[in-house]
């Protein structure tokens, strides 16, 4: 036995036993990551204390989320949505200087290669929904405009789905667009007022939501990308704070700075401005990037 081995396996000593047996060439960065895991691992096994039945039963709710996964579904991304790590690894990943915009998780849904389109365009292909203008400026730190910065956008219907989920019922790339932005940094477009949609429920972790009285919901938002040179991209969504699960999203993707005001516009000259055939809402907001590390 090697002097880094820790002897025989006791409830004790468990975690020192079995990280004593990673091997001295094993990658340093995997040997700190597990080694890291099974300690915590063991601490929680500690405290809860399972039957056997219950760990039993963990194993059939881990193989049941593999057997959910395909090349569409990945089960184990949204049950770390749900127990908010896909949010923790996103902060740490995305920790910004003051007054920089937020990041949030991408979400399943972003689609590459979505046609870019001129300023002011309608993303609503199939004209449904209230109609929604969304403008704004990209900035820099020193609050000047960000020329040339490409917008990726993406949102769902109003019946809360988005068109890769409902082939042949939406066109695609509906409610979808790139934009870039001119000299004075601004943006704008319309589309349709987004409302609150399910995470996919009918799988192991919709199942494990129900047991922990847990809502499968996600507040309505929209998802942008933005990209410019010598600036850190920023993934973000941007939330109607009215909205009625804005306080408890089912991923714990909100955050205060991303709520926007979804104002609804009714006065005659502004309509009759905008060349609608009646209300619409307006969302004003802004972005803040970083400057490339």
């Amino acid at each position: 036995m090697s002097t880094e081995e820790k002897g025989y396996f006791t409830e004790e000593n468990s975690a020192d036993v079995v990280i004593s047996k990673i091997g001295a060439d094993t990658d340093p960065r995997l040997a700190e990551v597990m080694s890291a895991i099974i300690r915590h691992l063991h601490a929680a096994v500690k405290e809860i204390e399972p039957t056997q039945e219950e760990w039993l039963e963990a194993i059939k709710f881990l193989t049941a989320t593999g057997q959910k996964c395909d090349d569409w579904r990945q089960e184990y991304i949204l049950l770390s949505d749900v127990l908010g790590v896909s949010m923790l690894v996103d902060a740490i990943n995305n920790r910004k200087p003051t007054g920089v915009s937020e990041s949030t998780v991408l979400g399943p849904f972003h689609v590459p290669d979505v046609p870019e389109l001129p300023m002011g365009a309608n993303i609503c292909l199939d004209g449904k929904g209230e109609p929604m203008l969304i403008k704004g400026r990209i900035l820099n730190t020193d609050g000047a405009p960000i020329a040339g910065a490409k917008i990726d956008v993406w949102q769902t219907n109003d019946d809360g789905f988005y068109d890769v989920q409902q082939k042949g019922i939406q066109p695609d790339f509906n409610l979808r667009g790139v934009f870039r932005t001119g000299a004075d940094g601004t943006y704008t477009f319309w589309g349709a007022k987004p409302r609150f949609y399910p995470i996919p429920d009918d799988g192991p972790v919709g199942k494990m939501l129900g047991d922990l009285g847990r809502h499968p919901y996600r507040p309505a938002h929209l998802h942008y990308i933005l990209e410019a040179e010598g600036y850190e991209t920023l993934v973000t969504h941007i939330f109607d704070p009215d909205d009625e699960y804005i306080h408890s999203d089912a991923v714990f993707g909100v955050k205060e700075s991303l709520l926007a005001k979804f104002d609804l516009i009714e006065d005659p000259q502004r309509i009759k401005t905008e060349g609608t055939k009646g209300p619409f809402f307006e969302v004003i907001h802004d972005f803040v990037l970083a400057p490339a590390s």
